[in-house]
């Protein structure tokens, strides 16, 4: 665990997909991202929070979405989602995610990666060793790579915060109600 101070300078990088489907598969829910963002930055000094979108279907609901993420504090990055000649489809962040933490880490005392991915122990080894950088992991501990939460200076574990960060559904409302 690390000490977090007030004037503690961090940056908030939130893989989106990686949330969307452990919250989407292990609790049938959707994350509250304004709540996430209060919950990290903990009274630090915040200097980015960016969130990593696919652009899936480009349609009124997907465009929502993007807006509620910048109207809870982040930067919305946005990719589209690579469809191949065989039908196979690719998306994800994780390279601009890690140039990003690269760059910002000059910057900030603390990165703090919102995601599971065990693709990211290279770049969180390489933040916490080659520029002294403190990297806080944000993830489902159901979800997350074992070895990516033993590297990380600190993990916070979204399944302990469920009330705050996840909304409900409406079976969950309807079981509630009963």
């Amino acid at each position: 665990m690390i000490v977090r101070n007030k004037n503690q300078r961090i940056a908030v990088l939130v893989d989106v997909q990686n949330l969307y489907y452990s919250a989407k598969n292990l609790y049938q829910s959707r994350i509250n991202f304004k709540n996430l963002l209060n919950l990290v930055v903990a009274d630090r000094i915040l200097t980015r929070a960016i969130a990593y979108v696919i652009k899936a279907d480009p349609n009124e609901k997907e465009h929502e979405f993007f807006e509620a993420l910048n109207s809870a504090g982040f930067e919305v990055k946005e990719k589209d989602l690579q469809i191949f000649v065989g039908g196979a489809k690719k998306g994800d962040w994780d390279l601009g995610i890690a140039m990003d933490a690269i760059r910002l880490g000059h910057k900030v005392d603390s990165i703090v990666l919102v995601s599971g991915d065990g693709d990211f122990q290279p770049v969180v080894n390489y933040l916490q060793q080659s520029l002294g950088c403190l990297v806080e992991v944000v993830a489902f501990k159901k979800s997350a790579n074992r070895d990516l939460i033993l590297i990380a200076d600190d993990f916070l574990n979204i399944e302990n915060h469920t009330k705050m960060l996840l909304f409900q559904s409406s079976l969950q409302r309807q079981r509630q109600n009963k």
